[in-house]
């Protein structure tokens, strides 16, 4: 996937502090969840130091990437794994964060943690707020199609067979890069090419082409905690 605008940006941006500064404060959930991913655990700025690594990180990363090779957000999320693990290391406590948080946050209320309760109500919590942080990562991505939630909502599919079939026309562009590249990169879809390769008809593919478009972009990006709710 190419994100021509936000290369572009990275490129006005790189050698002036204040936009940078704008930057990352705007992408804050997106360096929030990488860091989270990294630790296995949620984190809140102002609580874990985890996550003033994983921002500096992101800085580095800024000024480091090379637009020619790809996906920034991938890039940067690589870089704030690579910086926290490192992290972890010298400080020699990675293999005691979970348990220790687990305790201090659990230690004042009634649930028996040899029971597991206190360690899976945790566990849910935790998930809930890291899929809450990839909701709005996929937001912005949308925008770039001019897609909102509420969109999607308008138009997603209530029937099983017209979700089955909206399935399968997603499978077929994840499966024709030289389908896939040109949508991504031109934030359309050729309507026309779909309904030769699919059989579907026109009507079909554009009343769905934003939902359509959404689980595309889910299904190809770093979205590992609301992939589950799509099935290709």
């Amino acid at each position: 996937m190419q994100f021509d605008a936000i290369n572009a940006r990275l490129e006005d941006i790189r050698h002036n502090k204040e936009d940078i500064g704008r930057f990352v404060e705007e992408y804050k959930p997106f360096i929030a969840s990488c860091a989270g991913k990294a630790a296995g655990r949620f984190m809140s700025y102002g609580t874990d130091d985890e996550l003033s690594i994983a921002m500096i990180a992101f800085v580095e990363a800024i000024n480091s990437f090379d637009s020619k090779k790809g996906n920034f957000f991938t890039f940067s999320r690589n870089v704030i794994k690579r910086r926290i693990i490192d992290y972890y290391r010298s400080e020699k406590r990675h293999s005691n964060v979970v348990s220790l948080n687990l305790y201090m946050e659990e230690k004042d209320d009634e649930y028996d943690l040899s029971s597991g309760e206190a360690v899976q109500r945790h566990a849910d919590q935790r998930l809930a707020e890291l899929r809450r942080l990839e909701l709005q990562e996929l937001g912005r991505e949308l925008e770039q199609w001019k897609i909102t939630y509420r969109d999607l909502a308008r138009v997603s599919p209530k029937h099983k067979k017209t979700r089955l079939q909206c399935a399968e026309l997603a499978g077929i562009i994840l499966s024709r890069p030289e389908i896939l590249q040109p949508i991504m990169i031109k934030k359309y879809l050729p309507v026309a090419e779909l309904e030769r390769v699919s059989g579907l008809p026109r009507k079909f593919i554009e009343r769905f082409r934003k939902y359509v478009i959404a689980v595309v972009v889910i299904a190809i990006g770093d979205y590992e905690y609301i992939k589950d709710y799509i099935k290709l």
